[in-house]
């Protein structure tokens, strides 16, 4: 048995957008389910995501602290950002989310896992890079604001980070799923993951 996600979409009768915010939306589709019932799904329509588990030569991880409004809570996370523009090269936009917030750029890039964050609510698809070569980017700070403004910056050793996320001390979907997936991946060698530039199916992009 082979252990894959499969594409599928069933019949949609009917669908309108009641919401259309700054970057997401609210879609609300009639969906005929197997049995023939019709039901109303409500959810979230997102551009897509990154996020950059950094890697420095001291094993440790680039973390970054932000305020996020909706769990009222100041998180550690992993630097991330949205997909602006339709059809955006995820790496480059990794890139740029790497040196917006971190002032940070990299030499080896490989992707590390791709996830849909909440799919049950949201179609947000997040692409999770793992980032090596660690140095200084070149030039001024990207100028932040509003909730950027107020970050925190840390570098934590991965195993300190492992035990926070068994423990239940960080939350974080990008920065648990980046840290478990880089120790798993240790086990079979890094350089067995994916190139950078690998196919995306949820989010497809030219190279």
């Amino acid at each position: 048995m082979t252990i894959k996600d499969t594409p599928e979409e069933w019949e949609i009768r009917s669908t309108e957008t009641p919401f259309v915010g700054n970057k997401t939306s609210v879609r609300t589709d009639e969906v005929v389910m197997p049995g023939g019932a019709v039901v109303r799904r409500d959810y979230q329509v997102h551009p897509g995501s990154v996020a950059v588990l950094a890697l420095d030569d001291e094993d440790r991880v680039l973390l970054i602290k932000q305020y996020r409004h909706p769990v009222r809570h100041k998180l550690w996370e992993i630097p991330a950002g949205l997909l602006d523009v339709p059809g955006e090269n995820p790496l480059h936009a990794a890139q740029r989310e790497l040196y917006e917030e971190a002032h940070v750029k990299a030499e080896d890039w490989r992707v590390l896992t791709d996830v849909y964050t909440t799919a049950g609510g949201c179609d947000e698809a997040v692409r999770i890079f793992l980032a090596r070569g660690l140095s200084e980017a070149e030039g001024q700070r990207f100028e932040v604001e509003d909730e950027e403004a107020d970050m925190e910056h840390a570098r934590v050793p991965v195993e300190d980070l492992v035990r926070a996320v068994l423990a239940g001390d960080v939350h974080n979907n990008c920065l648990v799923v980046g840290v478990l997936s880089l120790a798993a991946a240790r086990a079979a060698a890094l350089d067995t993951l994916r190139p950078a530039e690998a196919p995306w199916p949820a989010r497809p992009f030219e190279a």
